[in-house]
């Protein structure tokens, strides 16, 4: 934007500390973009930043009506958060639904900024209002500015030949160029990105919608004066704002590097995990192949085939996809190769609320597979982490021959947080040696291959890749003999095999960080988490130590095995709680694993924990 397009702002912006603001409209005003390039602007300028888009399931539902609302919120500061804020201090309302749909949310004396065009009769009807709330009494605990977004879209347009219709799918540039004088956010960024974005007519559409919301903000008076939150002291280097499925296909791919083998994908496309196979078919020129399988079942043997072949194999899915590829995973179990399942958990069951944050898989991935099958599992706990746990979970699966299941969930994966690019040279090398000789002498004296003959620190088993010279052996579902992989019957032997598959999993516990305590290590509570409660657990802990209230926290990134100094930390609390966006899955896993007190804390509702719900159960266990 050059200066000819608005005059120097006379008004000095106020500084604040942090913002939280809600972007919601119909599933078609364009409001999870929106919020996505206030983020960007705001990552640019160095705010830290949490993010928490939430769209609804329907392709398209009903315009106008509450079930078809769609919601982005951001939390933007000048320092360190780790959540998109439990209360929203400004609500962007594009429609009656939305108001209706998001109001609640909004702060007691919070910021109402609504598009009055779109408040019509047959709108008001759609959303359900039997009154317009913009006339009656029903807003005036907040700060309601109203302002006809839709119709000065259509103005700011109108010279470029832009029809009134067409101009409409613009006025979220209009709300964003409103939001972004309001904030004092950098104008640059987002002109650039529409200009690489769109073209022609649209491009124009939109840059003039957003210089005229920006303007409009600055010139209208509607608001006493801008503000600002000033950069966060973040530690020094690179930053990008990146989303939890783009972090971990970035950590998939730096996987393949690190261990100096090829990623192949086989997956099937399933909400909210088809970014990462999205992401990840861009990487083709880091080895990288995606195959969009058939079904679920299809993608799962692809990907285990390719690890037969010495590929790292991997799938994606969410919830139901787990299911589905249940008999590959107790295959890869039997076979013992490097496999990973990547479930991005969503609600539940069958399809449940699938645009909506859940993390009730994990008694499927202790559990879910017949006979005696255990499997590593690890967490992801932060957009961010996503990278490294991808790493750890391919690590994991390279080092010890077994299938890993890696768990994130939507929260993660639609939220994004600035992000600091690692340093290449600091990441673990992960390679693993493919057999490439004969293990065995037989007793006439003839070198052999046993593909079960194992490692003795690990108890992996040797990975040939077939075709290797001398190396023919056999592999399958059927029980194998211990050592030779020959087919096996014999019930010592099956006991054996389920002893020393179990013994490799358990093992890996000397492998991975002992578990450690956050905050007071006297104090009689310890709040146990895992996954994406780490955002709303870290924020409550500490608010409540700033209470001069001692807490303790322990968050889990492995949960099989678990740290094997956990249950030693855990019996020296009196109190335990574990807070789940399930009904308590690990709880009941340590309460008998542990034999500890744990109390289940639990959300089901789609939603993220807040941080004021983890204050409440902590002082309701210390009150």
């Amino acid at each position: 934007m050059t200066a000819t397009d608005h005059e120097a702002p006379t008004r000095e912006p106020e500084q604040i500390s942090h913002v939280v603001v809600r972007f919601a409209g119909d599933s078609g005003d364009g409001m999870q973009l929106t919020g996505d390039r206030f983020t960007s602007a705001s990552a640019l300028f160095g705010n830290d930043l949490s993010t928490f888009p939430d769209f609804p399931a329907e392709i398209r539902a009903p315009a106008g009506t509450v079930n078809g609302v769609s919601s982005f919120q951001v939390h933007i500061s000048d320092h360190d958060i780790t959540t998109p804020g439990d209360v929203p201090d400004v609500l962007v309302a594009m429609n009656p639904a939305a108001l209706k749909a998001d109001l609640h949310r909004l702060d007691q004396h919070g910021l109402l900024i609504v598009n009055s065009d779109s408040f019509e009769e047959r709108d008001l009807q759609k959303a359900g209002y039997e009154t317009n709330p913009l006339l009656d009494d029903s807003l005036s605990q907040y700060r309601v500015v109203e302002i006809p977004m839709t119709s000065l879209t259509q103005l700011a347009t109108e010279p470029l030949g832009v029809k009134s219709r067409d101009s409409e799918r613009s006025k979220n540039f209009f709300a964003l160029g409103v939001i972004s004088w309001l904030y004092s956010r950098p104008i640059e960024p987002t002109v650039k990105w529409v200009e690489a974005r769109f073209k022609d007519l649209v491009k124009e559409s939109n840059l003039a919608a957003f210089k005229a919301g920006y303007n409009f903000g600055e010139t209208s008076e509607l608001f006493d004066h801008p503000y600002q939150v000033k950069p966060a002291p973040l530690p020094a280097g690179e930053y990008t704002n990146i989303s939890g499925n783009v972090a971990l296909a970035w950590g998939l791919v730096a996987a393949g590097q690190l261990a100096k083998l090829p990623i192949f994908l086989g997956s099937y496309p399933i909400t909210p995990a088809s970014d990462i196979l999205h992401e990840l078919s861009k990487h083709k020129q880091f080895g990288v192949r995606t195959v969009q399988a058939e079904d679920e079942i299809a993608a799962a043997g692809m990907a285990l085939g390719a690890a037969f072949a010495g590929h790292i194999g991997v799938t994606t899915t969410s919830g139901p996809g787990v299911s589905l590829k249940g008999e590959t995973l107790s295959l890869a179990v039997s076979l013992e190769l490097p496999f990973l399942l990547v479930d991005i958990q969503r609600g539940g069951p069958s399809t449940g609320l699938p645009t909506k944050t859940e993390a009730a898989d994990l008694n499927i991935a202790m559990y879910g597979r017949h006979s005696e099958a255990p499997l590593p599992i690890v967490a992801a706990y932060s957009p961010g982490n996503c990278f490294n746990a991808a790493i750890e979970a391919v690590r994991i699966a390279l080092k010890y021959r077994t299938p890993v299941i890696l768990l994130s969930d939507g929260y993660l994966a639609n939220g994004s947080e600035p992000w600091l690019l690692p340093d290449a040279s600091t990441l673990p090398d992960i390679s693993v040696p493919f057999a490439t000789e004969t293990n065995h002498t037989a007793k006439d004296g003839t070198a052999e291959f046993w593909p079960y003959l194992r490692d003795p620190e690990t108890l992996a088993r040797p990975w040939a890749i077939p075709g290797t010279p001398g190396l023919m052996h056999r592999v399958g579902g059927i029980e194998k003999e211990d050592g030779t992989g020959n087919i096996s019957y014999e019930p010592a032997n099956h006991e054996k095999m389920v002893h020393l598959r179990a013994a490799k999993i358990a093992g890996i516990a000397n492998d991975i960080p002992l578990a450690t305590i956050v905050g007071d290590e006297d104090a009689d509570l310890c709040l146990l988490g895992w996954g994406s409660t780490w955002a709303a657990i870290d924020a409550a802990v500490q608010i409540t130590r700033r209470q001069d209230l001692k807490v303790a926290w322990i968050h889990l990134t492995h949960l099989n095995p678990m740290p094997r100094n956990l249950g030693d930390l855990l019996r020296r609390f009196k109190h335990i709680l574990v807070p789940e966006l399930n009904m308590g899955q690990l709880c009941r896993i340590v309460r008998a694993e542990f034999l500890v007190d744990a109390k289940p804390v639990t959300k089901v509702q789609g939603l993220p924990f807040t941080a004021a719900e983890l204050e409440a159960a902590i002082k309701g266990v210390l009150a």
